[in-house]
């Protein structure tokens, strides 16, 4: 059988130029991770070739005998990863996405119109814990239930108390702890004493953080929590994939949600990457990785702090930086462009008091897959020197072509800084081993 650099050359091509990208480049967006030769032999295996819909020993289809042991076994090592009892709790390994685990997780204990409160996507929140505008409704969890954000204080902690007081008002079925854009640890059990004053299920979604939370290096949110839901490529450092945790009692409403509720067959090749990189998490090395990945996060943050830029509660606990740009007077995604021109990558973000989330105040930078690609503190004190040079670069070009986002995106092409930068970066970059 031709392999793909014979049979499709342009799809090779395009697949090289995004290894070298990566490789040439500095990942700093807090989303993303480089996974494992080992998670990347499952997910390129013979296991896409297998339609298993429904649960271990109750297929749709036959041939599962293998599937369902590959299937328990990344069950088995979901429970040991996080120290649960089986008989406490169940897991559901099939969701695609954390965005479908979070909304299979709903509909398996709510009804539609039910009352949730999630974090304000502006204070740090995620789309799938229910967004919605003055004018819409812009995710499918605000449509489908009544959704309320909590926010942060001025200094961007979550404020309790307002949390406290609002659910108390407005009497929510769920609330939903877990951030997108949120540096700090979450205080688990102030969010059950709300939850069970109000009367409402406590769901974490641990995307973010469930890497930490697996080597205990944050609070564990299955001391308190009802549901705990997860994405399984952030700081986990596996394959994109999703993972629900729940108390035994919602076992078969979840199980139910999941499929027939939201998904056909699940993806057994992202199910063995997950259950190869779930061991991984059990392993010292792993620990000492992630405690290099908080290590680096403090070191960008001190840098950044020394450069006279403000960070959202002036430091971080975990994996993530939200630097506010308010007072540069320039917004995130016109630095989220230049880094981009210059292959760094970050996103930009909201950050407290933005109304827009597509000129927001602020960038979001995380340390994971540099981390992985083995940069230690004083190569981060390099990194942000270079991220502060381009936001320099940034104010400089857009002092001479004016506010404009598109003026600004073009005047990138042939500046010859930016190339000069970009080059830097470059060599910089390759100093640190790739993956695979």
């Amino acid at each position: 059988m031709q392999n793909l650099q014979e049979k499709d050359l342009q799809l090779f091509n395009l697949i090289s130029e995004e290894k070298e990208r990566q490789r040439c480049g500095l990942e700093l967006i807090a989303s993303e991770n480089f996974t494992s030769k080992q998670v990347m032999e499952c997910l390129g295996s013979i296991l896409t070739n297998k339609y298993s819909e429904g649960l271990p020993g109750a297929r749709y289809y036959g041939g599962n005998e293998i599937i369902d042991k590959i299937e328990n076994l990344c069950i088995e090592r979901a429970l040991k990863t996080y120290n649960l009892s089986g008989e406490e709790w169940g897991v559901n390994v099939q969701p695609y996405s954390g965005s479908v685990a979070n909304m299979a997780a709903y509909l398996g204990v709510l009804k539609p119109h039910d009352r949730i409160m999630g974090l304000d996507l502006p204070s740090g929140g995620h789309l799938t814990h229910g967004y919605y505008t003055a004018k819409k409704k812009i995710s499918a969890t605000s449509i489908i239930f009544e959704s309320f954000g909590y926010r942060v204080n001025s200094e961007g902690f979550i404020d309790y108390d307002e949390l406290a007081e609002i659910s108390e008002r407005f009497k929510p079925k769920m609330i939903i702890c877990g951030a997108s854009a949120y540096p700090r640890d979450l205080d688990y059990s102030r969010f059950r004493e709300i939850a069970d004053k109000c009367g409402a299920y406590l769901l974490c979604d641990m995307a973010h953080i469930s890497g930490l939370v697996a080597t205990g290096e944050m609070n564990n949110p299955y001391e308190y929590c009802d549901i705990v839901t997860t994405t399984t490529h952030k700081t986990l450092r596996g394959p994109r994939s999703g993972i629900i945790f729940f108390k035994k009692k919602f076992q078969s409403e979840i199980n139910f949600s999941v499929f027939p509720g939201l998904q056909g067959g699940p993806h057994e090749h992202q199910i063995a990457g997950v259950a190869t990189q779930l061991l991984e998490a059990q392993t010292p090395e792993f620990k000492h990785y992630i405690q290099q990945v908080k290590k680096n996060a403090k070191t960008m943050a001190q840098e950044f702090i020394k450069r006279g830029y403000k960070l959202s509660t002036n430091g971080t606990d975990n994996h993530l930086l939200l630097i506010s740009l308010r007072d540069k007077k320039i917004t995130g995604s016109k630095i989220e462009k230049i880094c981009e021109a210059v292959h760094i990558s970050i996103n930009k973000n909201a950050v407290p008091g933005d109304t827009s989330a597509l000129q927001p105040g602020g960038i979001r930078i995380g340390t994971s897959a540099l981390t992985t690609r083995e940069c230690k503190e004083n190569d981060c004190v390099i990194v942000v020197e270079l991220i502060h040079k381009a936001i320099l670069l940034a104010l400089k070009i857009q002092d001479k072509v004016g506010k404009k986002l598109v003026d600004f995106s073009k005047e990138l092409t042939d500046n010859p800084e930016v190339k000069l930068l970009k080059k830097e970066v470059n060599n910089f970059a390759r100093n640190f081993p790739f993956p695979f």
